[in-house]
């Protein structure tokens, strides 16, 4: 499973990835606006945005892109470890019923 994570701070990116990775999750970390967001996250199996620690635009962006490809996205305030963990833990959860929708 990949998942793409939007927002979330730099210093914490090794610690997002580290912890995907107990789930055997692939995790690509967006904790900036970066060009073609849209085409590095329109293969991904979901998309985690921490709505406290990210811009309007890449939020946009990231919606726009979950939408017209029928990508779950969770959306969360904080942007700790613990909050990742449990945005995991819910789509590790459910992924029987998010891979229905592809």
């Amino acid at each position: 499973m990949s998942i793409a994570l939007v927002g979330g701070i730099n210093r914490l990116e090794r610690h997002y990835i580290s912890e995907a990775e107990k789930f055997g999750i692939s995790l690509k970390v967006f904790t900036k606006s970066e060009s073609e967001i849209t085409s590095k996250i329109k293969h991904m199996d979901a998309v985690v945005i921490f709505t406290n620690k990210v811009s309007h635009r890449a939020k946009n962006e990231a919606m726009a892109v979950a939408n017209d490809n029928n990508i779950p996205v969770l959306m969360r305030y904080s942007h700790g470890i613990c909050t990742l963990r449990d945005c995991l833990n819910c789509l590790k959860d459910n992924s029987s019923a998010f891979q229905r929708r592809f």
